[in-house]
C-alpha cells in the first residue's frame, strides 16, 4: 500500500471542498446512475458510499429513499460537510483500503470517481475487498474517468494530482475479476461546471455479486 497517497488525496479534497460538488453534483449520468440503483434496492437496504465527499447526490439520494448509508472518506472536510448536510447517514474519516469490511455486510456498494489516486494494483485490491463486502445479489456501482495512464502528474481543478487509471474495457475486466458480473454499461464524455474543467469521459458500470453456485 502507497502510505503517501492517502495523505495527498486528502489534501486535493480538503482544499476542494463543496466547490467539487458545485462542479460535479449535476452531472445527469450520476443522478441517472443513482435512479437505476434505486430501483434495484429493497426497502431499507444498508449501503457503503466510498469516496462520500460532500454527500450530495448519492448519499442524499439514498438517504432520502429511505436507505441506511455508510459514507467513507479520507478528507476531513468533506467528512464535515458531508455530517452537516445529510445527517441521516454516517460518514467516517478513513482510508478505506485499510478500513475493514466485514464480508456479505452491504446490499450495495457505491464507488464514484473515488479510485484515481490509487495504484493500479490498489484498486484491484479494493475491488475485490467490496465484492466480498456485498452479500450475493448484491449491487455495485463503479464510476471512474477510463484512461490508459499511470500515476501521471495532472492539475484537477485547480489542485496538483497524480492520476492512475484503466482503459474501459481493462477496468471493466478488473471489476469482472473482482467476481463482479457487469449488468449494465454507460460511457459518456462529460464537462465539469467549473472554469478550468474541461470535457472528460465517463464510465459507469452497474454490477451485482453472484450467488454461490451449489457444490456436489
Amino acid at each position: 500500500m502507497d502510505e503517501e497517497r492517502a495523505p495527498r488525496a486528502a489534501a486535493v479534497f480538503d482544499a476542494l471542498g463543496a466547490e467539487y460538488e458545485s462542479a460535479f453534483g449535476a452531472s445527469p449520468a450520476h443522478h441517472g446512475s443513482l435512479r437505476r440503483l434505486l430501483a434495484d434496492l429493497t426497502p431499507g437496504s444498508r449501503v457503503l458510499d466510498v469516496g462520500s465527499g460532500t454527500g450530495r447526490p448519492t448519499a442524499a439520494t439514498l438517504t432520502a429513499a429511505g436507505h441506511d448509508v455508510v459514507g467513507v472518506d479520507v478528507s476531513p472536510v468533506m467528512v464535515d460537510l458531508a455530517r452537516r448536510r445529510v445527517p441521516q447517514a454516517d460518514f467516517r474519516q478513513a482510508d478505506i483500503r485499510a478500513m475493514p469490511l466485514a464480508d456479505a455486510s452491504f446490499d450495495a456498494v457505491c464507488v464514484y470517481f473515488s479510485l484515481l489516486q490509487m495504484s493500479r494494483a490498489e484498486q484491484s485490491s479494493l475491488l475485490h475487498r467490496l465484492a466480498r463486502a456485498l452479500r450475493p445479489g448484491g449491487t455495485c456501482v463503479v464510476a471512474t474517468v477510463p484512461l490508459d495512464v499511470e500515476d501521471v502528474q495532472g492539475v484537477f481543478m485547480g489542485q496538483d494530482v497524480r492520476v492512475t487509471s484503466f482503459a474501459a474495457e481493462d477496468f471493466t475486466a478488473a471489476v469482472r475479476e473482482a467476481g463482479l458480473s457487469v449488468t449494465h454499461v454507460e460511457s459518456l464524455l462529460f464537462t465539469p461546471a467549473h472554469p478550468d474543467a474541461a470535457p472528460e469521459p465517463h464510465l459507469f458500470l452497474h454490477c451485482r455479486r453472484e450467488h454461490p453456485r451449489p457444490t456436489g
